[in-house]
């Protein structure tokens, strides 16, 4: 017996219960929110690890005690920012090295903030200095320093190594003192 032509009544009710047989598929799929093993013989806790274009490993995670592995991120110590005379500080006429840290490079921005002062009746100025080149605006002390901006560096070959972080004062006028005392800096994304 020859096959009959099916009716649109009948392709349309095909058509229907696939749709439904997709929605159904979708809408039961597992939320994407955890990573799990594949492999029986895997250990019971994967690793996650994130590498960027360049195989630089830029995001794992610790699964020892759990949290984040890298990168790791800096912080500042404490400081006692209410009085100037414990702060870095110069009386040069010249500009002139007063801080240094060594951080490692993970983003391709920083941001610095950090208070500047001067003692009575002087002028100065302050500025920021990565791997020798200046970070951001060079500002009359007695101003608050607070620049984000690209590094001053190639991210493709500094990545992970260590720059240098200078604070470099003067002091224009005749005599004083220049004080500047970091209170935040992190790197940040583009």
């Amino acid at each position: 017996m020859a096959l009959l032509p099916e009716d649109i009544i009948d392709r349309l009710i095909q058509m229907e219960r696939r749709i439904q047989a997709l929605s159904t598929a979708v809408n039961t799929r597992p939320a994407l929110n955890e990573i799990r093993p594949l492999a029986p013989s895997s250990p019971a806790k994967p690793v996650l690890r994130i590498f960027d274009g360049y195989s630089h490993e830029i995001f794992a995670d610790d699964i020892a005690t759990g949290g984040l592995a890298r990168p790791w991120l800096q912080l500042m110590p404490p400081v006692d920012h209410l009085k100037e005379a414990k702060w870095p500080s110069t009386t040069s006429t010249a500009f002139t090295p007063i801080a240094q840290s060594f951080n490692p490079v993970w983003q391709p921005k920083m941001r610095l903030a950090m208070y500047t002062k001067v003692s009575s009746g002087a002028t100065g100025q302050v500025k920021v200095m990565v791997d020798g080149q200046q970070f951001g605006p060079t500002v009359t002390a007695g101003q608050t320093f607070d620049h984000t901006g690209l590094l001053p560096v190639d991210l493709a070959t500094k990545f992970g190594k260590v720059m240098t972080v200078e604070i470099h004062a003067v002091v224009t006028s005749a005599g004083g003192t220049v004080y500047a005392q970091p209170v935040s800096m992190y790197g940040t994304q583009t």
